[in-house]
Protein backbone atom coordinates (compact mmCIF):
# COMPACT_ATOMS: atom_id res chain seq x y z
CA UNK A 1 0.00 0.00 0.00
CA UNK A 2 1.56 3.17 -1.00
CA UNK A 3 1.11 6.82 0.44
CA UNK A 4 -0.07 5.14 3.77
CA UNK A 5 0.03 8.13 5.88
CA UNK A 6 -0.30 12.24 4.97
CA UNK A 7 3.25 13.18 3.34
CA UNK A 8 4.37 15.74 5.64
CA UNK A 9 3.80 13.28 8.74
CA UNK A 10 5.68 10.82 6.71
CA UNK A 11 8.24 13.01 6.71
CA UNK A 12 8.32 13.79 10.64
CA UNK A 13 9.27 10.40 10.94
CA UNK A 14 12.08 10.19 8.91
CA UNK A 15 13.35 13.27 10.51
CA UNK A 16 12.78 12.31 13.84
CA UNK A 17 14.43 8.86 12.92
CA UNK A 18 17.44 7.65 15.09
CA UNK A 19 21.12 8.12 13.50
CA UNK A 20 23.16 4.70 13.69
CA UNK A 21 25.59 6.06 15.75
CA UNK A 22 21.89 5.48 18.61
CA UNK A 23 20.73 1.71 17.30
CA UNK A 24 22.18 -1.12 17.95
CA UNK A 25 24.88 -2.63 15.28
CA UNK A 26 23.94 -6.63 14.07
CA UNK A 27 26.85 -7.48 11.88
CA UNK A 28 27.87 -11.00 10.89
CA UNK A 29 27.77 -13.09 7.77
CA UNK A 30 23.99 -13.58 8.21
CA UNK A 31 23.06 -9.80 8.03
CA UNK A 32 24.40 -6.25 8.45
CA UNK A 33 22.17 -3.49 9.66
CA UNK A 34 21.28 -1.05 12.52
CA UNK A 35 18.27 -2.07 14.66
CA UNK A 36 16.39 0.20 17.41
CA UNK A 37 13.89 -1.16 19.94
CA UNK A 38 13.97 0.22 23.33
CA UNK A 39 11.76 2.73 22.02
CA UNK A 40 11.50 5.33 25.16
CA UNK A 41 15.22 6.30 24.15
CA UNK A 42 13.97 8.01 20.17
CA UNK A 43 11.40 10.31 19.52
CA UNK A 44 7.93 10.04 20.84
CA UNK A 45 6.36 9.99 17.56
CA UNK A 46 8.02 6.43 16.73
CA UNK A 47 7.01 4.73 19.30
CA UNK A 48 3.31 6.19 18.94
CA UNK A 49 3.88 5.12 15.42
CA UNK A 50 4.96 1.56 15.97
CA UNK A 51 2.00 1.02 18.67
CA UNK A 52 -0.48 2.55 15.93
CA UNK A 53 -0.41 -0.63 13.84
CA UNK A 54 -0.99 -2.77 17.26
CA UNK A 55 -4.17 -0.80 17.97
CA UNK A 56 -6.82 -3.34 17.61
CA UNK A 57 -8.54 -1.79 15.05
CA UNK A 58 -5.71 -2.04 12.45
CA UNK A 59 -4.66 -5.10 13.35
CA UNK A 60 -8.33 -6.87 12.84
CA UNK A 61 -8.40 -4.99 9.29
CA UNK A 62 -5.05 -6.06 8.32
CA UNK A 63 -6.28 -9.68 9.69
CA UNK A 64 -9.25 -9.73 7.49
CA UNK A 65 -7.62 -8.50 4.45
CA UNK A 66 -4.72 -11.18 4.80
CA UNK A 67 -7.50 -13.66 6.16
CA UNK A 68 -6.04 -14.60 9.32
CA UNK A 69 -7.99 -15.48 12.14
CA UNK A 70 -7.60 -13.88 15.88
CA UNK A 71 -4.17 -12.36 15.07
CA UNK A 72 -2.23 -10.77 17.61
CA UNK A 73 -0.12 -7.77 17.73
CA UNK A 74 3.16 -8.22 19.68
CA UNK A 75 3.56 -5.17 22.41
CA UNK A 76 7.23 -6.24 23.33
CA UNK A 77 8.17 -5.97 19.75
CA UNK A 78 10.01 -9.16 19.41
CA UNK A 79 12.32 -8.24 16.80
CA UNK A 80 10.32 -5.72 15.82
CA UNK A 81 10.76 -1.67 16.09
CA UNK A 82 13.28 0.33 14.23
CA UNK A 83 15.68 -0.53 11.20
CA UNK A 84 18.23 1.51 9.73
CA UNK A 85 20.74 0.12 6.27
CA UNK A 86 23.66 2.33 4.82
CA UNK A 87 25.70 1.70 2.44
CA UNK A 88 27.22 -1.92 1.73
CA UNK A 89 24.73 -3.45 4.67
CA UNK A 90 22.41 -6.22 3.66
CA UNK A 91 20.20 -9.06 4.85
CA UNK A 92 20.57 -12.26 3.70
CA UNK A 93 17.80 -14.54 2.74
CA UNK A 94 16.49 -15.99 5.68
CA UNK A 95 13.11 -17.55 7.44
CA UNK A 96 12.10 -15.48 10.38
CA UNK A 97 11.40 -17.36 13.61
CA UNK A 98 8.19 -19.45 13.78
CA UNK A 99 7.46 -18.19 17.26
CA UNK A 100 7.37 -15.34 19.60
CA UNK A 101 9.41 -15.04 22.41
CA UNK A 102 8.18 -17.42 24.80
CA UNK A 103 7.33 -20.17 22.09
CA UNK A 104 3.66 -19.83 22.47
CA UNK A 105 2.25 -18.23 19.88
CA UNK A 106 2.76 -18.56 15.85
CA UNK A 107 4.45 -15.47 13.96
CA UNK A 108 2.20 -15.13 10.85
CA UNK A 109 2.78 -11.58 9.62
CA UNK A 110 5.47 -9.23 8.95
CA UNK A 111 4.76 -5.43 8.64
CA UNK A 112 7.05 -3.13 7.21
CA UNK A 113 6.73 0.50 6.56
CA UNK A 114 9.02 2.39 4.34
CA UNK A 115 10.22 6.02 5.54
CA UNK A 116 13.27 7.87 3.64
CA UNK A 117 12.16 10.04 1.35
CA UNK A 118 13.16 9.84 -2.02
CA UNK A 119 14.38 6.51 -2.02
CA UNK A 120 15.21 4.72 -5.77
CA UNK A 121 14.93 0.99 -6.47
CA UNK A 122 18.40 1.57 -8.09
CA UNK A 123 19.78 2.59 -4.06
CA UNK A 124 19.02 -1.08 -3.18
CA UNK A 125 17.72 -2.16 0.53
CA UNK A 126 14.83 -3.56 -1.22
CA UNK A 127 12.60 -6.69 0.05
CA UNK A 128 13.23 -9.40 -1.67
CA UNK A 129 10.81 -12.75 -1.51
CA UNK A 130 12.19 -15.88 -2.97
CA UNK A 131 8.96 -18.05 -3.12
CA UNK A 132 10.34 -20.28 -6.07
CA UNK A 133 13.15 -20.57 -3.84
CA UNK A 134 17.35 -19.27 -4.33
CA UNK A 135 17.70 -21.18 -7.76
CA UNK A 136 15.11 -19.03 -9.17
CA UNK A 137 14.80 -15.07 -9.58
CA UNK A 138 13.42 -13.13 -6.51
CA UNK A 139 10.78 -11.02 -6.34
CA UNK A 140 12.14 -7.64 -5.72
CA UNK A 141 9.62 -5.20 -3.59
CA UNK A 142 10.99 -1.26 -3.57
CA UNK A 143 11.34 0.09 -0.37
CA UNK A 144 9.49 3.42 -1.28
CA UNK A 145 9.12 6.07 0.69
CA UNK A 146 5.45 6.15 2.87
CA UNK A 147 4.84 2.44 1.03
CA UNK A 148 3.28 -0.60 3.73
CA UNK A 149 4.37 -3.89 3.14
CA UNK A 150 2.65 -6.79 4.80
CA UNK A 151 4.24 -10.37 4.13
CA UNK A 152 3.16 -13.34 5.53
CA UNK A 153 5.86 -15.60 7.83
CA UNK A 154 6.06 -19.48 7.45
CA UNK A 155 8.34 -22.37 7.10
CA UNK A 156 8.76 -21.24 2.86
CA UNK A 157 8.47 -17.53 3.41
CA UNK A 158 12.14 -17.04 2.36
CA UNK A 159 13.36 -13.42 1.98
CA UNK A 160 15.87 -10.56 2.13
CA UNK A 161 16.72 -7.53 1.92
CA UNK A 162 19.18 -6.31 -1.04
CA UNK A 163 22.73 -4.83 -0.33
CA UNK A 164 22.53 -0.95 -0.52
CA UNK A 165 23.96 1.03 -2.98
CA UNK A 166 23.68 4.59 -1.52
CA UNK A 167 25.25 6.77 0.64
CA UNK A 168 22.07 7.36 2.46
CA UNK A 169 19.75 5.38 4.88
CA UNK A 170 17.15 3.11 4.36
CA UNK A 171 14.55 3.43 7.09
CA UNK A 172 11.86 0.83 8.22
CA UNK A 173 9.00 0.74 10.97
CA UNK A 174 8.33 -2.52 11.19
CA UNK A 175 6.10 -5.09 13.33
CA UNK A 176 4.85 -8.50 13.94
CA UNK A 177 1.55 -10.05 14.20
CA UNK A 178 1.25 -13.81 16.14
CA UNK A 179 -1.59 -16.30 16.20
CA UNK A 180 -2.51 -19.57 18.30
CA UNK A 181 -2.17 -21.09 14.79
CA UNK A 182 0.27 -20.88 12.40
CA UNK A 183 0.01 -19.66 8.86
CA UNK A 184 0.09 -22.52 7.18
CA UNK A 185 -1.39 -26.20 8.66
CA UNK A 186 1.83 -27.73 7.75
CA UNK A 187 4.38 -25.15 9.85
CA UNK A 188 6.48 -26.34 11.89
CA UNK A 189 8.85 -24.58 14.70
CA UNK A 190 11.88 -23.52 13.58
CA UNK A 191 15.19 -20.88 14.55
CA UNK A 192 15.52 -18.14 12.12
CA UNK A 193 17.44 -19.63 9.58
CA UNK A 194 19.58 -17.69 7.06
CA UNK A 195 21.10 -18.83 3.72
CA UNK A 196 23.76 -17.30 1.16
CA UNK A 197 22.50 -15.70 -1.97
CA UNK A 198 22.43 -17.67 -5.09
CA UNK A 199 26.11 -16.26 -5.64
CA UNK A 200 27.40 -17.53 -1.94
CA UNK A 201 27.99 -21.11 -2.62
CA UNK A 202 30.36 -21.25 0.25
CA UNK A 203 28.54 -18.89 2.66
CA UNK A 204 25.50 -20.74 2.15
CA UNK A 205 26.96 -23.67 3.31
CA UNK A 206 28.29 -22.43 6.71
CA UNK A 207 24.55 -20.88 6.76
CA UNK A 208 23.15 -23.75 6.17
CA UNK A 209 25.37 -25.36 9.27
CA UNK A 210 25.15 -22.88 11.67
CA UNK A 211 21.14 -22.90 11.20
CA UNK A 212 21.02 -27.04 11.96
CA UNK A 213 23.04 -26.10 14.94
CA UNK A 214 20.71 -23.52 16.63
CA UNK A 215 18.17 -25.68 15.63
CA UNK A 216 19.51 -28.35 18.04
CA UNK A 217 19.90 -26.25 20.72
CA UNK A 218 16.49 -25.34 20.34
CA UNK A 219 15.19 -29.06 20.64
CA UNK A 220 17.12 -29.65 24.22
CA UNK A 221 16.68 -25.68 25.50
CA UNK A 222 13.37 -24.37 24.42
CA UNK A 223 13.75 -20.79 24.73
CA UNK A 224 17.30 -20.85 24.10
CA UNK A 225 20.48 -20.94 26.09
CA UNK A 226 21.08 -16.76 26.03
CA UNK A 227 17.80 -14.37 26.41
CA UNK A 228 17.12 -12.56 23.43
CA UNK A 229 17.57 -8.68 24.57
CA UNK A 230 15.43 -7.65 21.32
CA UNK A 231 12.59 -7.18 23.42
CA UNK A 232 10.75 -4.10 24.95
CA UNK A 233 8.00 -3.06 27.30
CA UNK A 234 5.89 0.08 26.47
CA UNK A 235 5.29 2.53 29.26
CA UNK A 236 1.59 2.96 29.68
CA UNK A 237 2.22 6.23 31.62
Amino acid sequence: MDELLPVEFAKQLFDVFPKSSEMMHKKSIREDKYVGFKMDKYNAMLEECIYAFQDLRVVELISEICGIESALPDEHLYAGGLSSMGKNQFLNPHLDNSHDKDRKLWRVLNLLYYITPSWEKAYGGNLELWPNGLNKEAITIHSKFNRFVVMATHQESLHSVSPVTHEGFRCCISNYYFSEKPFREDDEFHVTSFRGRPEEALKDKILKLDSSIRMGIRKVFKKGIIKNPHVYKKDED
